[in-house]
């Protein structure tokens, strides 16, 4: 007997057939075999007829999708039937949620075997797992499929109808999303929060008292009857006092006032201690992660992407090669909502907590419910498939973010089951004058889980203290005085501070606590809006751009309740009772689009509705002081533009590039447009040619220009260099920078111009498309720089801005200047750097062989290298950019219906 069994991906593949005896065949789909046509080429020739064709959706007969075999995986499938020849049964292995399900059935449905085919799920790649699966196979879950397919024609319908609303009314290739456009929303809503807040000052005075080597600090709470005012007063959304009665609140904010009452308390000798307070907290542990909680935990803690964070996840679950043992899946499936362990697994890890950490820190098994009533399938929470292989016997085995990332969840997974941590906390209320300080203090009794998961707890001890306890200023010199005393009065300033912008991490978390999509979808949906432009990032902030704040004004205006939070959060509910069995998936999508029920007016009658009245979106600024014109940014085919009034002449100027909408205030619209109207006076002319030279503000920053345009002729113009503005540009520097490109000469091998040149990101060298950095540090000048100079940077491995290169191994630090030694993987293969310098490792060379001392070698001779006299080293040609997709001829048999309840559509598709 033979087996075929059909998992998603390669390395799912090959973790699996390990397990499995020589009847097995396993083998990959490669994800997805069947989908709805992405483009218009791929729309079936039997419906292109159709109103609805664009949609692969008929909106007239049940929402019936039309689905077509992507032209990239033809090939699998047919290798995939291949294999099917020789099996006499099929186990579909795909992963145990919507999307796995729903590939199986596609799947089915493509290949139409005539042997036995039976579904196999599991929650670990393990070989107990795998055997268990193999040995208790089950249906295809009919209800999960027509949950996924709902999911799909959703998204279908919501993303192809209200897209093209935006080409029309804001620019074209933008697009709006059923889950992406309300993560937009949140986005956007927090920077406007960030414009409208208002910054308040205040003060408070910090006392610094010490007995022996213990010193602590003790913040101003009260002057006599009033309390002062603390951050806790302010509205964190407006920035504004909370209270509208203030008069027991002692508010200060001039210096000059904090200053006098820190003199007044530092003369109240002696101080006295009001009252004291002691208590011992428990700390519980966090459950194990959930997909969500593996997103913001590793986000937070090891600085990784979301999208990062699910790659190396499903890395860790599919399966890895450790050494010289047995190739297995270190984690469990990384796409869940619940927080539970298996009992087998919570045994497991109090047996290692025992003989690891002792009895102490093991009082029994900990088991943890669920909170999400829309929690998916029912699996396990992420946690190690085997407690035994601990991070340190994985170190060198696994790579950097690998291993990283495990460390995470093991120690989570393990503490879950720990005891709590018992801390001691005190806090005293100390008496100088009229002026009362507050102290608080904490010491960890019991570390319990803290042994494995610390999270940055640290003790802040207070001596011991008692009430009616006197305490005396600390004479002048001695900095340890035996007895608590106070050594000083420091007035403090502090500035409330706008709500802080979403990171990837805190935008999940909102998303989960709303119930907007799903933790499987979230990395996709933070990628989009980050893709199409809408948001980038600033460090690890997420920032709106005005192309994406002008289309949620948009959407917000005219489609509001479609990007509402509860509105999508009442669909996400609806489709999980479809996957329920509870709610028709029919039903479902008539109601969302034609409206009725829990849907409101429908999508397609409030388009029709609203298209008309939709006016191009501006995101108002405030209005000029001087004419009361009102001032906005609009978003230009391009880049985004100032508009005061009407626009016209004198009236428009272009936002700098990399300017968030909170650094767009009036009086910054005020300077562009001034600046923009100052720039149509010269600031000389070219001592050669006779033609005026202006400074321009442009979308990527100010430049310099020579002459005006002329029909459609562009004048010549430059960037400005980091560090000069317009303001202290010279007509000299300009007509210097205007001497930009410079051609340096011609490559020896294929005899075209290399250039040098400054733009936005700095002084650079073309060739033939090719550009590199030069590089100031080291002497480069786009004014001085040599061919043979040029020659050495086009042959060095190209390094791409913003990229994530793949570190391969970490050698450890430099013994000389202790930068990081890593063997990255590049354009050209395997290379060691140092962060100076690249040396290409020699071909043949296992990277797991090379040394430290090679490294160091190899990056000497690098460094020495001359610029090559006769011959540069060869680029590689281009590749073609990609072929023309066949489009099959549709079918005009229909595939047969899935036996379900006979409102469901039957799916059409392409012929196989």
């Amino acid at each position: 007997m033979s087996k075929l069994v059909i998992v998603e991906s390669p390395a799912k593949a090959a973790t699996i057939a390990k397990f499995l005896g020589p009847n097995y065949k396993v083998v990959a789909s490669y994800g997805h075999v069947r989908d709805l046509p992405g483009k218009a080429h791929e729309v079936p020739e039997e419906i292109r007829g159709q109103k609805w064709a664009r949609l692969a959706v008929n909106i007239t007969e049940n929402f019936q999708p039309y689905y077509v075999i992507p032209a990239d995986k033809t090939k699998r499938i047919a290798e995939l039937k291949r294999a099917l020849k020789d099996a006499d049964e099929i186990l579909l292995a795909t992963d145990e949620d919507r999307e796995g399900e729903s590939i199986s059935w596609h799947l089915l449905q493509v290949l139409k075997p005539k042997v036995p085919v039976r579904r196999i799920t599991f929650n670990e790649i393990t070989k107990t797992a795998i055997t268990h699966a193999v040995a208790n196979p089950r249906d295809i879950d009919d209800a999960l499929v027509r949950a996924q397919e709902g999911r799909r024609i959703l998204d279908r319908l919501f993303g192809y109808e209200l897209s093209p609303v935006l080409w029309k009314k804001v620019r074209t290739g933008l697009s709006a999303g059923r889950v992406q456009s309300v993560a937009l929303r949140l986005v956007v809503e927090r920077e406007e929060e960030r414009m409208a807040f208002h910054k308040s000052a205040y003060w408070d005075v910090e006392a610094v008292l010490r007995e022996g080597a213990t010193e602590f600090t003790a913040t101003l709470t009260r002057h006599g009857d009033q309390r002062v005012v603390g951050s806790k007063d302010f509205d964190s959304t407006t920035g504004l006092l909370k209270k509208e009665d203030t008069s027991n609140l002692l508010w200060l904010r001039e210096e000059a006032e904090v200053r006098k009452l820190t003199e007044e308390y530092l003369a109240a000798d002696p101080w006295r201690v009001v009252s004291v307070e002691q208590k011992e907290v428990a700390q519980r542990p966090y459950p194990p992660f959930t997909t969500s909680t593996l997103q913001q935990g590793a986000a937070a803690v090891l600085g990784m992407s979301i999208k990062r964070t699910m790659s190396v996840a499903q890395k860790l679950y599919e399966g890895m090669d450790l050494g010289s043992r047995q190739r297995e899946g270190l984690i469990t499936y990384m796409r869940t909502d619940s927080m539970s362990m298996s009992e087998k697994a919570i045994q497991e890890a109090g047996d290692l907590i025992k003989s690891k950490f002792g009895e102490d820190y093991y009082n029994g098994a900990r088991r943890y419910k669920t909170k999400s009533k829309t929690a998916q399938e029912a699996h396990e929470a992420i946690r190690p498939t085997n407690f035994d292989n601990t991070p340190e016997q994985l170190r060198g085995v696994l790579d950097r973010e690998e291993w990283a990332l495990y460390d995470l969840i093991w120690r989570r997974a393990i503490a879950s089951q720990m005891p709590d941590a018992r801390i001691a906390r005190t806090a005293a209320d100390i008496a100088a004058g009229q002026g009362t300080f507050h102290a608080t203090g904490s010491v960890v009794r019991f570390d319990g889980f803290l042994k494995v998961l610390s999270g940055g707890q640290r003790d802040t001890v207070l001596p011991p203290m008692h009430e009616g306890q006197l305490i005396h200023r600390a004479p002048a010199g001695k900095a340890s005085p035996a007895e608590l005393a106070y050594t000083d009065a420091i007035p403090k300033p502090h500035e409330t501070a706008p709500p802080p912008r979403y990171t990837e991490g805190s935008l999940v978390k909102k998303l989960e606590e709303e119930g907007i999509g799903r933790p499987s979808t979230y990395a996709a949906v933070i990628t989009t809006i980050q893709a199409r432009d809408y948001v980038s990032k600033k460090g690890s902030a997420l920032v709106p751009s005005f192309v994406g704040m002008a289309v949620t004004d948009l959407l917000r205006r005219h489609f509001g309740e479609f990007v509402s939070v509860g509105f999508t959060a009442r669909m996400e509910e609806a489709l999980d009772n479809i996957a329920e069995g509870n709610v028709d998936s029919i039903d479902f999508l008539r109601s969302f689009y034609r409206g009725g029920g829990d849907f409101g007016n429908g999508l397609e009658p409030s388009i029709k509705l609203e298209l008309p009245q939709i006016e191009f979106p501006a995101i108002a600024l405030g209005t000029d002081p001087d004419t009361g014109d009102a001032i906005s940014v609009r978003v230009g085919k391009i880049s985004p533009f100032l508009q005061r009034g009407e626009g016209g002449d004198g009236n428009t100027a272009t936002v700098p590039a990399d300017t968030s909408p909170d650094e767009m205030t009036i009086e910054r619209a005020m300077e562009l447009l001034k600046s923009k109207a100052d720039g149509k006076i010269p600031i000389g002319e070219h001592p050669e040619t006779g033609e005026s030279i202006y400074v321009l503000d442009g979308p990527l920053g100010p430049y310099v220009q020579l002459g005006k345009p002329e029909g459609k002729t562009k004048p010549r113009r430059a960037s400005l260099p980091e560090g000069t503005t317009r303001d202290t540009m010279t007509i000299a520097e300009a007509v210097r920078l205007l001497s930009l490109p410079r051609q340096l000469g011609e490559h020896p091998e294929t005899g075209k111009v290399i250039s040098a040149a400054i733009g936005r990101f700095g002084p650079y060298i073309v060739h033939d498309g090719d550009f590199r950095s030069l590089k100031p540090k080291e002497g480069d000048d786009p004014y001085t720089v040599t061919l043979d100079r040029a020659l050495e940077l086009l042959s060095q491995p190209k390094g791409v801005r913003g990229s994530t290169k793949t570190v391969l191994r970490d050698l450890g630090k430099h013994p000389e200047n202790d930068k990081s030694l890593q063997i990255m993987d590049g354009k050209y293969g395997a290379y060691v750097t140092d962060g100076d310098h690249n040396a290409t490792i020699p071909k043949g060379t296992p990277v797991e062989q090379v040394t430290v001392a090679q490294a160091l070698e190899l990056l000497a001779e690098a460094a020495l290298k001359k610029p090559a006299k006769k011959k540069a080293a060869p680029r590689a040609k281009k590749a073609a950019t990609g072929t023309k997709k066949k489009t099959a001829t549709a079918t005009k048999k229909k595939a047969a219906p899935r036996k379900t309840a006979a409102k469901k559509p039957v799916r059409k598709t392409k012929s196989e």
